[in-house]
């Protein structure tokens, strides 16, 4: 079966520099909170332009941090998506705030600004878009209407690192950008991991408090927090793979634009709008065959994967706050129609042709 991802492959490419890497972090016996750590955050804020970047132990994390630190909590409603990683509606439901779901846009799949723009009342104090597959939410319409409002911009960039809207990377258009490095992800680890950047200094050292029992050191606890470190080995094998970032994101948009080349005129291929920059952490196509057509590429040896076949409002862990069938139709749609091919930095151009010829085969029959 041809995989979605071959992280195998990507380690051969890399494999020395790793194995020095770590072998630097082991010679020094330092694993938490170390300069391979520090090093990173240093890139990440350089890269994004923001005052502040803090590691911890996971994507997860990173939106729970950034939700609590940012004072959210209980009567408070934070407008998102429903068609996204659970993880986003948990960091949400972590500090006792409520989620809002808001319909998204039918190209991009991202939360519409226009529907949320409907659903602010008096309790809303964030909207938190996601940056879904790697493609820019419209961060412009959404800082104006967060201005107008007076709302926090959460943005979960799990899935977005190194996207951008007109030169300006995800993340930064907000209060707080979080980011996962899933050993899946665009920037991956070997394990769980994750990065909050942030525009306040004083939001920063509450997460840095959070993120180590609610201390700041010297065993004084200020507040009950929680164990969320980016270990060093993590963050060495980041900075390996950091400078390649560039050269990752650029070569899954040559992989994008060739299978978009192959397949535009069968099936619904991903959108860019104008200014965008797309990293295409999934490559994901629209069509109302869809699971004729994953059936077709399993029996062609090929692996496909739903992203994401239950929408969060018909989640049972979810019932509580109150969704129904048919409340969101444009999500619901998408739900039943997206499957992702296999998308990676590596991926053979004749891998490429032959997925776009099987999906072809699928629907001329």
């Amino acid at each position: 079966m041809k995989p979605m991802l071959d992280l195998k492959k990507q380690y051969a490419g890399i494999k020395d520099e790793i194995l020095a890497m770590t072998s630097e972090i082991f010679e020094s016996a330092h694993y938490v909170l170390g300069k391979k750590g520090a090093e990173l955050e240093e890139n990440f804020k350089a890269f994004h332009g923001m005052k502040e970047a803090i590691g911890v132990a996971s994507g997860t994390d990173a939106l729970h941090l950034a939700v609590r630190a940012l004072g959210l909590g209980p009567g408070d409603e934070v407008i998102t998506t429903p068609f996204t990683f659970f993880a986003t509606v948990e960091a949400i439901m972590y500090v006792g705030a409520t989620p809002v779901l808001c319909d998204v846009d039918p190209d991009t799949y991202n939360i519409d600004p226009v529907a949320a723009e409907k659903l602010i009342t008096k309790k809303t104090k964030a909207i938190l878009p996601v940056h879904i597959f790697g493609n820019p939410a419209d961060m412009e319409k959404i800082t104006a209407l967060a201005a107008a409002h007076n709302l926090k911009i959460i943005e979960d960039c799990a899935q977005s690192i190194g996207a951008s809207l007109n030169g300006k990377m995800t993340g930064s258009f907000g209060d707080a950008g979080c980011f996962s490095f899933y050993p899946t992800k665009n920037l991956g680890a070997y394990g769980d991991g994750g990065m909050i950047i942030l525009r306040d200094g004083e939001v920063a050292d509450e997460v840095r408090k959070l993120r180590n029992h609610g201390s700041k050191g010297a065993y004084r606890h200020d507040c009950l927090g929680y164990n969320s470190r980016l270990d060093e080995i993590q963050a060495g094998v980041l900075l390996v793979k950091w400078k390649r970032l560039d050269e990752y994101n650029s070569k899954r948009r040559e992989n994008a634009a060739l299978y978009t080349q192959l397949m535009s005129d069968i099936v619904k291929c991903p959108t860019e709008r104008q200014g965008a920059r797309h990293v295409y952490h999934q490559y994901t196509i629209q069509s109302p065959k869809r699971d004729a057509i994953q059936a077709f590429l399993k029996e062609k040896g090929i692996s496909s994967v739903i992203y994401y076949p239950i929408a969060l409002h018909m989640q049972d862990a979810l019932k509580k706050i109150g969704y129904k069938e048919g409340d969101f139709p444009v999500v619901e749609k998408v739900s039943r129609e997206v499957l992702s091919l296999p998308m990676y930095p590596e991926l053979e151009k004749d891998d490429i042709r032959a997925t776009a010829e099987a999906v072809r085969q699928c629907l001329n029959g």
